[in-house]
């Protein structure tokens, strides 16, 4: 289909500055009726905005669908990735890359309930969101037609976008506080779910600049947080936490719950220069503090239930893991085959872990379990009648044999 021959799109809007102003554009440059999708999950904003906003741009409002899916974006996306410790190059939680392939699908099930022949999205043509939307609408509905507006419309700058914004009256909300304290369009470009907040753009391209205090918008800063430590237990089982402080809670609730913990103790936040799967390097800062404290414990868990060779294996498979999200490949028969295993490694992560928070440290004190493989009688330093401590010495020269007959040849 010619894209010029769209009727009907569904665009992943926000109601913010660029989703705003596509809407507006793919009324105009296509003609075509569009269908609104705005997403809560759990961006720590109110979303019902967005409502309004559509209406005031003449979207009809059996076209407006505002779906609250934090439980599902928990449960089903951040819970099975931490199962595999997943962090990209080391430091990034996936925070932004995560939640796209959930928007791609309800945007999928949306277009087909309502007949629509396109959708649309809000990423540039520099970044990694284009990617991962459009691996998931393909990988979804490999018939649907894709609109980019970035990589179609001269307006690649955001005083472009500013300058479209008022000659066409649309409203913009000024969230950010100028240095004299005035509401302004924030200066930075901003992703929120419940596992994280992002921002880029501005003075954070200049790698070697310090961001300011006031951009962190959902932590204090370690050197701010209270005084005193801060001791909680989460609950595991089947490599999921299911509680804290041995009350049990829902996926999101334990998530937005460790989020104001993380908070309250600076915990959580990075900087970090990325490799982008489009192929430049990009600087970005992170505040991902529910997560940060939820990886931290579950691989104290796993400590203590994983077997040694399993546990290996898993830490190689994983950054591999990370890069297919990272990248945008959720949806691919390689990742689900990752996931596989990863779950397959689960079922007896179960127990609790003790963590203390303190001024941005997760520091993990006690990690107990039914299904624990540790055991104190062959570990403990003090005398034992488990363990043979002379069958160490054939383990060693069986291990070293190679090493004896290379060492005699050469000599």
């Amino acid at each position: 289909m010619s894209k010029k021959d769209v009727k009907k799109v569904v665009l992943a809007y926000s109601g913010g500055l660029d989703t705003s102003v596509i809407l507006k554009w793919l009324q105009d440059e296509y003609n075509a009726e569009v269908i609104t999708f705005t997403a809560d999950l759990g961006q720590g904003e109110e979303v019902e905005p967005a409502r309004e906003k559509a209406l005031a741009m003449g979207i009809k409002p059996e076209n407006i669908f505002i779906l609250d899916i934090q439980e599902e974006f928990v449960k089903d996306y951040v819970f099975p990735m931490f199962r595999a410790n997943a962090i990209y190059e080391g430091e990034y939680l996936l925070g932004t890359s995560i939640a796209r392939p959930l928007i791609s699908k309800k945007q999928i099930e949306i277009a087909n309930k309502m007949g629509a022949d396109a959708v649309s999205h809000g990423a540039t043509g520099k970044g990694n969101d284009q990617v991962r939307f459009e691996l998931g609408y393909l990988g979804l509905n490999p018939d649907i037609t894709v609109i980019a507006p970035w990589r179609e419309w001269d307006l690649n700058s955001r005083e472009k976008l500013l300058a479209y914004a008022a000659d066409h009256g649309i409203t913009i909300d000024k969230k950010h506080l100028d240095e004299d304290g005035n509401p302004a369009v924030s200066p930075y470009s901003m992703d929120a779910n419940l596992l994280h907040i992002s921002y880029e753009g501005l003075s954070l391209e200049n790698p070697n600049a310090e961001p300011e205090e006031s951009m962190w918008l959902w932590s204090v800063s370690p050197e701010n947080a209270p005084d005193e430590a801060e001791y909680i237990t989460i609950g595991y089982k089947n490599g999921d936490p299911i509680s804290i402080n041995d009350k049990e809670m829902s996926p999101a609730t334990i998530l937005r719950t460790l989020n104001e913990y993380g908070n309250k103790h600076g915990i959580g936040r990075i900087d970090i220069v990325e490799n982008r799967y489009v192929g430049m390097k990009a600087r970005g800062c992170y505040e991902t503090p529910g997560g940060t404290i939820m990886l931290k414990a579950h691989r104290a868990i796993e400590s203590i239930t994983l077997d040694r060779e399993a546990a290996h294996l898993k830490d190689e498979m994983m950054p591999k893991y990370a890069k297919l999200i990272y990248q945008g490949y959720w949806f691919s028969p390689e990742r689900e085959m990752l996931q596989a295993a990863i779950d397959a490694t689960q079922k007896d992560v179960e127990g609790n872990v003790r963590l203390k928070l303190y001024k941005g440290n997760v520091i993990v004190v006690g990690r107990e379990s039914t299904k624990s493989l540790f055991s104190e009688a062959h570990s403990t330093f003090e005398e034992d009648e488990v363990y043979n401590q002379k069958d160490a010495e054939g383990f060693i020269r069986l291990n070293a044999l190679r090493f004896i007959i290379a060492g005699q040849n050469k000599k």
